[in-house]
């Protein structure tokens, strides 16, 4: 079956990586845009998710790339309208309205998918797969960008509800509670942020894993030239190191694995199957800890940041 689905917010996100997907993949077929200042042509296009749903029952399927401020309304009158839904990361504002969606597209018998793309890079599931049966002994995450570079010009991620340095730091807490055997707490984090925003520029978290291991996390949005995105756990059979992201995979020094960014192409293939086996998959995990993180935060005011 060929699933007809609408994006609603035709953003960066959404034109460099859902719509390049969906194109690959048979199972779904690009039918509308629900954006209020973008459109393209040959596309249905509307202002509003209800009129997309009133005009458009044959679409049975909506992708939610807007700000996580809004989503959960949108995901709402999606789910009571009988489609199926997936959700970009972070999947919402809250953890609580994160729980509440996936009870309420139970109770109407649809699929909610909420999407990790980091959990698809090309050597996340074999790094979870050697890890399985290791003795992790410490666990450190080095995630390092450029907003400027990244979000230009993207307010939202600036207030409450836009996480701040987290939207990219969730991503690597999405690739370690993927390939973690055991769940780590957060047990303290300094968050820097800036005099003009309300959101973190920066973080570091520490966590404990429940096995008794250390793990760390430096998040940065203001690193210049080449970007960093590494994770190193140690363990009793030698140094297991994820980096570009979670793209390249090396253990004891020889790199295992390499690949392309194909991560949203694992999110529509992913949610071809679970859409055909009527399931969900809505994993809240990574965003409980950056709510964790808020709650036990020791908050330091930085230097404006402007744009």
């Amino acid at each position: 079956m060929t699933h007809r689905i609408a994006i609603v917010g035709l953003g960066k996100i959404a034109r460099d990586q859902h719509l390049p997907s969906i194109a690959k993949n048979a199972e779904f077929e690009l039918a509308a845009i629900v954006s209020r200042n973008a459109e393209l042509d040959g596309l249905d296009h509307f202002t509003t998710l209800d009129e997309m749903l009133s005009a458009r029952p044959d679409i049975d399927t909506v992708a939610l790339c807007t700000p996580p401020q809004v989503r959960r309304q949108y995901a709402e009158a999606a789910i009571r309208a009988g489609r199926h839904v997936l959700l970009e990361k972070p999947p919402g504002a809250t953890v609580a309205e994160v729980d509440w969606l996936r009870k309420l597209a139970a109770e109407h018998g649809v699929t909610l998918f909420a999407t990790w793309h980091s959990r698809y890079a090309h050597g996340v599931e074999a790094a979870r797969a050697w890890l399985v049966d290791k003795a992790i002994t410490r666990v450190d995450i080095v995630w390092r960008e450029d907003v400027r570079r990244w979000h230009p010009g993207q307010d939202w991620i600036w207030i409450p509800g836009g996480m701040g340095v987290f939207d990219p730091g969730i991503n690597a807490l999405s690739i370690l509670t993927h390939i973690l055997p055991a769940p780590v707490l957060v047990t303290g984090a300094t968050l820097e942020v800036p005099e003009n925003r309300q959101t973190p520029i920066a973080a570091k978290i520490d966590f404990l894993s429940i096995t008794g291991h250390p793990v760390t996390a430096d998040f940065d949005w203001r690193q210049e030239g080449p970007q960093t995105w590494d994770i190193t756990v140690r363990t009793d059979a030698g140094l297991l190191e994820l980096s570009s992201g979670g793209s390249v995979l090396a253990i004891a020094g020889e790199t295992a694995l390499s690949g392309d960014d194909t991560e949203y192409d694992g999110i529509y293939a992913q949610f071809a199957r679970l859409l055909s086996e009527n399931k969900s998959d809505v994993d809240a995990s990574p965003l409980q800890l950056v709510a964790d993180a808020y709650m036990l935060g020791d908050i330091r005011k930085v230097e404006a940041f402007i744009e």
